[in-house]
């Protein structure tokens, strides 16, 4: 049962992937991987409140399909960090280094604080700072 619900998360937030690049994307351009940045922040942010809640002594502590369908199926098939690489690859291999540059500076600094604050929110709404 374990490898429905992952597969069936898995399937709902690559959809979501998808459609919140494009939405993204048209709005703010390709100059860099907007939608893509956008999509690893968020989704790095709701892996941390979902890992908050869910971690020992959290909310949903012990709710091992929850995690299985919310963190490994719809967080792994909603962040992108594969595209994330071959996006990254191709505008270094486009001399893009400048770009290329900011997108992992960008993607790494704003998703390590985009999950710690999503894990502070988790751990709150669980009535611990």
């Amino acid at each position: 049962m374990s490898y429905l619900w992952i597969a069936f998360g898995g399937a709902l937030g690559s959809v979501m992937r998808f459609w919140m690049s494009n939405v993204v994307t048209h709005r703010f351009g390709a100059t860099l991987p907007w939608g893509t940045l956008f999509v690893n922040v968020t989704g790095s942010f709701l892996i941390g409140v979902l890992a908050g809640l869910s971690g020992s002594g959290g909310r949903l502590a012990g709710a091992d399909s929850f995690r299985q369908f919310f963190i490994i199926g719809v967080c792994g098939g909603y962040t992108t960090f594969s595209a994330f690489s071959i996006q990254t690859l191709e505008l270094i291999r486009a001399g893009q280094l400048l770009h290329a540059g900011g997108n992992v500076l960008l993607s790494v600094t704003l998703c390590l604080i985009a999950v710690w604050l999503g894990h502070l929110l988790g751990s709150a709404m669980n009535g611990r700072g």
